[in-house]
């Protein structure tokens, strides 16, 4: 038998981030649990971080390259792949137009740093301005809101949740997801010492989730209208004189500006569209006010919607004027130890950030971020003209079921000239593909989190050595979109990778650093020499933050050495106040009433006028199933019940019973877009009027390789949406409150 030995992980399944112990013996896990010794998470762990295992084993994993000949996929070399990749680039590459090519990240990206680090070297190597991602479908109207407000994309205000005493959770549901643009391993835990300590939950959803269970508080509200019950807080707050901007107030520009632009949504006026008592308004917005240390959380449900941007302002908005921004107990911003831009530059000012410095091609909708909405990939492929997307990347990203309309999608990269999938699976995006090259197991890679220690409810810095070496000949996912990169820039397929890395990252110190001098771009450049790919720019990152030793002036400060010697990561402290530090706006100011928008709330003025939809629909998350490509893992899989599977339609007993519809039995559910076969789950959880079905699922589809998940397919959510229903600001799909008619239907 090998010797058995213990390795350390940070989860890669979620934003919870926790630390796992890993037992193993030889080049198997023999045992995952949570690692008690870790600064962040403590030892806690759920059924996701156990599935790791199950992950790294999974024999539908890809392991080799695969090329498709004659409508079939056949094992390749890597120097095959690439050779093919530039086969058929070249002739798109020699027509011009580098908007020709087009690029999709997906979830996944966030959990591996070699995708993470690396995506915008492919992007830049080929020259395109059609990148497309996962942040259209989740979190990108509340980038865009507190870009507009406090200058960067990812200054997000967080709750306090180990020092409040009310939090108000409006369309999340962290029990599930652990937080979400919030990172809170065992949410569970700090709720119930929360509410131990005298505090409240108060959960307001469609549906009574399991926070709402955990709360105890809980109202529901109609899917969709969240913008006018936050409109009704904030009109209350000022008609009542309640507001108190606390010790942000020297640092507020455009209160005046709102007050008139909310006077009309009064809590009466807009208790009929969110289906909550005025009354009920009003209190909250008392009760928000008058508590002294509180806290307004909206997530994914306030974005999915066609007023995603306006919800994600007001909740902050909230946080402002009950002076609860920036305060223990309230919402402050992390301070994160590297890859943080609110943390580097001139603290208090900045250049802020703009959208539409250009236009889809077909819809016209505006980049935001770098980014154009998701689902306006279906048409640049489909439309003829200059600009027309003719190949396309996809990098760890599943859009035919991620994004809205997958059919149609399905349909259109048919027609592509060339499709490379850089991905682990053979999934219902990636069959397309001509090529797929696939990373690694994340237990053979080194792990640092770049994106979630911005977004979390504590400071924290932490490194994941690799736990096996990788299979000989096996690249990093860095090298992959590294060489994609080189090919993509007429470096060919056998450059010096490197050499070309070491370019590269050369030319970024020299901008970076260039204020500093050439001496200093010496000094830094010499100081991390003998490390390279993501490990150098992990270390750069980390010496020169914040808490950095800055190259040696600081020897007590951090390094990537440090993390590698500190297997259980480096607290950095709980989150405190950093207004004005923090903000990167022109004016130095925090912006509450940005043009685009106040000029926006004339959509909610309209809006306001229309009735409800008789029937909406809803997503949701399952702590054991946030994403597709999860439902391939045993552990993740078993345990379903009664029921065909997690992908359940929850329906209220009065719904189903007015439909003639009974708890197990199938109906078809129907949009303008679409139609699907689920099974019923009824259930007074659900809020009368609404119904629910996870995302992330439909794995029925022919010529994909997962076996476990296509036992169990579900049905795809998404096919029922319209992929031309965005918030227009932010470009994010509309996935949620969507008019939707059920039917029975016979079982297949």
């Amino acid at each position: 038998m090998a010797e058995s030995r213990t390795a350390h992980r940070i989860c890669p399944f979620c934003e919870a981030c926790c630390g796992l112990t890993l037992t193993v013996e030889g080049s198997h896990v023999t045992a995952v649990r949570g690692h008690d010794e870790d600064v962040f998470s403590a030892g806690y762990i759920c059924p996701k971080g156990v599935a790791i295992k199950d992950l790294h084993d999974d024999p539908d994993r890809l392991r080799t390259p695969l090329i498709k000949r004659n409508g079939q996929f056949v094992e390749a070399t890597w120097d095959e792949a690439y050779a093919e990749i530039e086969r058929r680039m070249a002739p798109l590459q020699a027509a011009g137009d580098a908007d020709a090519f087009a690029i999709t990240l997906g979830n996944p990206v966030a959990h591996k740093i070699g995708l993470l680090l690396y995506g915008s070297r492919l992007a830049k190597g080929l020259g395109t301005r059609n990148i497309f991602s996962a942040s259209t479908l989740d979190q990108m109207p509340k980038q865009l809101s507190c870009g507009l407000m406090f200058g960067h994309w990812l200054s997000v205000p967080l709750p306090d949740i180990e020092r409040t005493e009310l939090m108000v959770i409006l369309g999340g549901n962290p029990m599930a997801s652990n937080g979400s643009m919030w990172t809170v391993p065992d949410f569970r835990g700090k709720a119930k010492a929360l509410k131990a300590r005298g505090g409240r939950l108060v959960v307001i959803d469609p549906r009574r989730s399991e926070t709402a269970e955990l709360a105890g508080e809980h109202l529901f509200i109609r899917p969709g209208s969240d913008v006018f019950f936050l409109l009704g807080i904030v009109q209350a707050l000022f008609s009542e004189q309640r507001v108190r901007l606390g010790s942000v107030a020297d640092h507020i520009a455009g209160l005046a500006e709102l007050e008139a632009a909310v006077i009309e949504f009064s809590p009466e006026s807009v208790a009929h569209r969110c289906g909550i008592d005025a009354q009920a308004i009003r209190q909250l917005a008392r009760d928000l006010a008058n508590t002294p240390r509180a806290v307004l959380y909206g997530r994914i449900g306030t974005c999915t919607q066609t007023f995603g941007t306006l919800a994600s302002w007001l909740v902050d908005v909230i946080n402002i004027l009950t002076g609860h921004l920036d305060q223990e107990g309230g919402a402050l911003f992390a301070k994160a130890a590297a890859f943080a831009s609110n943390t580097f530059g001139k603290p208090g000012s900045g250049r802020g950030v703009s959208t539409g410095r250009r236009y889809a091609r077909v819809s016209g909708a505006p980049e935001v971020f770098g980014e154009l909405p998701i689902g306006c990939l279906a048409e640049e492929i489909e439309t003829p003209g200059s600009g027309q997307v003719r190949a396309l990347f996809t990098v760890a990203s599943n859009p035919v079921l991620s994004a809205p309309n997958g059919p149609r999608l399905t349909r259109a990269l048919e027609t592509l000239d060339l499709m490379v999938s850089v991905d682990i699976y053979l999934n219902e995006t990636t069959r397309h593909a001509d090529v797929i090259l696939p990373g690694r197991s994340p237990l053979e890679d080194a792990h640092y989190d770049v994106a979630f220690p911005q977004l979390s409810f504590r400071n924290h810095a932490r490194y994941s050595p690799r736990v096996f070496e990788p299979m000989p000949g096996q690249p990093g996912e860095w090298e992959i979109l590294l060489r994609l990169a080189a090919i993509a820039s007429g470096r060919g397929t056998t450059v010096d990778l490197r050499a070309y890395e070491d370019e590269l990252f050369a030319q970024d110190m020299a901008q970076q650093l260039a204020p500093l001098g050439e001496a200093a771009v010496r000094h830094v450049t010499s100081a991390l020499a003998g490390r390279c790919g993501p490990d150098r720019l992990i270390d750069y990152a980390l010496r020169a933050g914040p808490y950095g030793d800055q190259f040696g002036r600081r020897p007590e400060g951090l390094s990537l050495a440090k993390l590698e010697q500190t297997p259980s990561g480096i607290d950095l402290g709980p989150l405190a106040p950093r207004i004005p530090e923090a903000l990167r706006t022109p004016s130095g100011k925090i912006e509450l009433t940005p043009p685009i928008l106040v000029a926006d709330l004339a959509r909610v003025r309209a809006a306001l006028a229309e009735p409800a939809p008789d029937l909406v629909i809803i997503g949701r998350r399952s702590v054991r199933s946030n994403n597709s490509w999860m439902h391939n893992l045993h552990t993740l899989a078993k345990g379903q019940g009664r029921y065909e599977s997690r992908c359940t339609l929850l329906i209220h007993p009065d719904d189903a019973a007015r439909h003639g519809l009974a708890d197990a039995g199938m109906a078809r559910i129907s949009s303008g877009t679409g139609d699907v076969i689920v099974q019923l789950e009824v259930s007074d959880e659900m809020m009368r009027g609404v119904v629910s079905l996870p995302h992330g699922w439909g794995h029925d589809l022919p010529g994909t390789r997962l076996s476990l998940a296509s036992r169990r397919p579900g049905a795809n959510l998404n096919a029922l949406f319209d992929e031309n229903a965005r918030d227009p600001l932010s470009g994010t799909s509309v996935l949620s409150g969507v008019a939707v008619r059920l039917e029975p239907a016979a079982l297949n």
